[in-house]
């Protein structure tokens, strides 16, 4: 159903298949992990809050979390010490590439208009 089909018919943005992606993928940090995961992958934690910068632990943790949970992104835990944990996109995390992409192109021809 395309965004016109639903004129009328919401009553809740949530209940519709693009409040549905932007619960997955809004927010300040997530199309940023999703990008640099698929330019990066598989990529340790500490090596992810590095290339994002400003993000607080508590943040990229929490974020990756959310991620993982609604089936984006890969947690892959090492059996060693210390601890070796590397995240990646999955099968699924991958298909919003082709969309990241769009918003990216859309960047560049509006940025300076």
């Amino acid at each position: 159903m395309s965004m016109a089909e639903y004129k009328g018919k919401i009553k809740n943005i949530q209940d519709t298949p693009f409040g549905y992606t932007i619960s997955v993928i809004g927010g300040k940090w997530k199309m940023v992990i999703i990008y640099l995961l698929a330019e990066n992958q598989p990529i340790r934690f500490n090596e992810l809050k590095r290339q994002i910068g400003d993000i607080t632990y508590k943040t990229l943790s929490s974020h990756l979390k959310e991620l993982e949970a609604d089936g984006l992104v890969k947690r892959k835990e090492y059996p060693q010490i210390p601890p070796k944990v590397e995240y990646s996109l999955t099968d699924k995390g991958e298909t919003l590439l082709p969309v990241l992409e769009g918003l990216c192109e859309w960047g560049v021809k509006n940025q300076n208009t």
